[in-house]
């Protein structure tokens, strides 16, 4: 009997699964009425063949098709003529078949019974004519009958019928994933740490009456771990893990949105405890607008989705992580207690956490002894975990086209170098060009040993050409700062304008180049910001003026009169002048000291930090085994 009883539950099911829908309606009536289109295009245009008195089948010809001034010029010679609304076929006296498409006119009717011809008109319709005319019909009656449907049906009509046809993405199940996975955000991952115990032991809260938050928001730069932090959560506490993007919840249907949210929330009710996960949240969070020509279907998406949140009972089990790059654009009705109770904000990773982050992404890859993995921390300061990943990934492929089996330091400075600035190009340049290059990068290189004792550490100087840089100088300091003293602005500022001092110095004023573009505009960032935000400046004070930008326009000062803003342009000039000054003056004093750092520049292309300091402090540099000329290194470049 059970056995019965199941084979009728079954039966039931596949034919509720397999009961049609309205798209698959309409499909087939389409289908049905191409069908009958093309029977009728046979049965019309088709030759039926004909039996000879012998009882064999004559020979058939396609019929002779005659346009209607074809008719009116050879009405003595038609025979026969059937007429059917503007189809008209028949016979020629000579027995030659035709057909022809023709208006209907008296006149011509009359001329063709004067010349003896036999006319029959067949006003009749056959099954087809019927089918064209009451298709259409039928159809209309059955959307209106759907549409009438859905709206009485509510969520469960047209909305949830198109949300079934149009399923959310969204990905299912339990995850491996673990906090042992996660590295470089520990105190983040200390501040979720009470939502896994919760969801393991929530028992112990109940006894306190404490309510563990229902959404958590994650907010970070792209690339610091959001979503693969939302998966550690589910898979430490192991229950069901939901996930989906704020994108799957729109659509052109109106209405849809809103039964893709009821769809997935409720999915996560009858899976509880679990973790509803929607990545890129703004999607759909949007801070909702007055005016009226805004997404009315978006904030009734957005609406559906605060009455989801709000509706949870304290014991339900569903925590919902929302992830964005943009919480200030999240409507305030979403960030309040009861909803996003807890915010979290994912910075990038400090020194000590991309070390961590590089150690754990290192366990995947073959990497020889020799790579410094404290010294490629210091290296990527503001290098997310993904750029991280990325930058190892990016070593392991040199490494394999150089046909080595495990990642080299050679091939970790390869990788950085093509993250940072590009991959490197392969220029003809002209020797003057090429020289005054090196000059160029060995005036950065020669302040930076200057002014060592209160900046980062020159790393290595480079004439090797990548992106749009000829040429690159680069430090890597010792720990993360936080803050910078006013000396060590005004160092990093005649550091920044040393290459432009080089030219001007060794080749003249009228020789400077363009290639101080870059070094110009971050000397003048760092130059502004000291004087209107740090308050670094006697003569503008402490007073903070900010920057506005207007959609790519000229950065205007906010809150600052004209004689305000005309003292903070003074200000910046003065600083970035006194610094070149400054720049100009260490190098004349020390111009063959520059001139041997330029020539080994020319020489070998690369030099580190430990031969320029051998260099500059007067030590002898190590010779290169081979030199190359100025020709070979034509590639190089500023």
């Amino acid at each position: 009997m059970e056995n019965q009883k199941s084979k009728k539950m079954n039966l039931k099911n596949k034919i509720k699964n397999n009961k049609w829908d309205g798209a698959s309606l309409f499909l087939a009536i389409f289908g049905i009425m191409f069908i009958a289109m093309v029977i009728r295009a046979f049965v019309i245009g088709g030759v039926s063949p004909q039996i000879m008195p012998n009882g064999q089948l004559a020979a058939q010809t396609r019929p002779v098709e005659l346009s209607f001034s074809d008719v009116l010029r050879r009405a003595p010679d038609i025979q026969t003529m059937e007429i059917r609304g503007n189809d008209a076929n028949g016979t020629l006296r000579d027995g030659t078949k035709y057909k022809a498409t023709i208006t209907y006119d008296p006149e011509l009717l009359s001329k063709l019974s004067e010349n003896g011809a036999t006319i029959s008109i067949d006003n009749s319709k056959s099954w087809v004519d019927y089918l064209g005319t009451w298709v259409p019909i039928l159809m209309g009656l059955f959307f209106i009958w759907w549409i009438f449907r859905g709206l009485k049906g509510g969520a469960g009509g047209i909305s949830r019928s198109l949300a079934q046809q149009n399923p959310t993405k969204i990905t299912t199940g339990k995850t491996k994933t673990t906090f042992k996975d996660v590295a470089g955000i520990d105190s983040e991952k200390q501040e979720l740490m009470e939502i896994v115990d919760f969801l393991k032991n929530k028992e112990k809260f109940k006894e306190v009456g404490a309510r563990v938050p229902r959404g958590i928001l994650l907010s970070g730069e792209p690339g610091t771990g959001k979503t693969l932090l939302a998966r550690a959560i589910a898979g430490e506490a192991n229950v069901p893990f939901f996930a989906a993007s704020g994108s799957d919840f729109s659509g052109i249907i109106v209405g849809l949105g809103v039964a893709k949210i009821k769809e997935i929330f409720e999915m996560a009710k009858r899976n509880a405890p679990c973790i509803l996960f929607i990545d890129e949240i703004d999607a759909i969070g949007q801070r909702r607008s007055t005016h009226s020509y805004n997404d009315q279907d978006r904030e009734q998406t957005l609406n559906q989705l605060l009455i989801e949140m709000d509706g949870f009972a304290n014991d339900t089990g569903i925590i919902v992580i929302g992830a964005t790059n943009r919480p200030d654009m999240l409507d305030p009705a979403l960030l309040r207690p009861g909803r996003f109770d807890r915010q979290v904000y994912i910075e990038l990773p400090d020194l000590s956490g991309r070390r961590e982050i590089l150690e754990l992404y290192s366990k995947k890859v073959k990497i020889s002894s020799d790579v410094d993995l404290q010294d490629l921390a210091r290296g990527t300061t503001g290098f997310s975990g993904a750029d991280l990943e990325n930058l190892l990934n990016e070593a392991a492929l040199h490494a394999v086209r150089g046909g080595r089996k495990e990642i080299a330091q050679v091939d970790v400075e390869e990788a950085r170098d093509k993250i940072l600035m590009g991959p490197r190009k392969v220029r003809k340049m002209r020797p003057e060009d090429i020289k005054l290059t090196a000059y160029h990068e060995a005036g950065h290189a020669f302040l930076s040993i200057m002014y060592a004792d209160i900046t980062d550490p020159i790393h290595k100087a480079t004439i090797i050409p990548r992106g749009r840089a000829l040429g690159m100088v680069q430090h890597l300091p010792i720990d993360d700062k936080v803050s910078m003293t006013i000396a060590e602005v005004k160092a990093n500022l005649a550091i920044y304008l040393a290459g432009r001092a080089a030219e001007e110095t060794f080749f003249g004023p009228d020789k400077i180049t363009t290639g101080a573009e870059s070094d110009i505009a971050m000397a003048t960032r760092l130059a502004r910001y000291s004087i209107t935000t740090a308050g670094l400046s006697s003569k503008v004070g402490l007073a903070a003026i900010n920057q506005v930008n207007s959609l790519g326009n000229r950065t205007a000062l906010e809150d600052a009169s004209e004689k305000t803003a005309e003292i903070v342009d003074n200000e910046v000039k003065a600083w970035l002048d006194a610094a070149h000054t400054n720049a100009t003056k260490l190098l004349s004093k020390n111009k063959e000291t520059v001139r041997k750092l330029a020539e080994e520049l020319l020489a070998r292309e690369t030099l580190t930090g430990e031969e320029i300091k051998e260099i500059v402090l007067g030590k002898q540099a190590k010779k290169s085994a081979t030199k190359k000329t100025v020709k070979k290194v034509s590639k190089n470049g500023k």
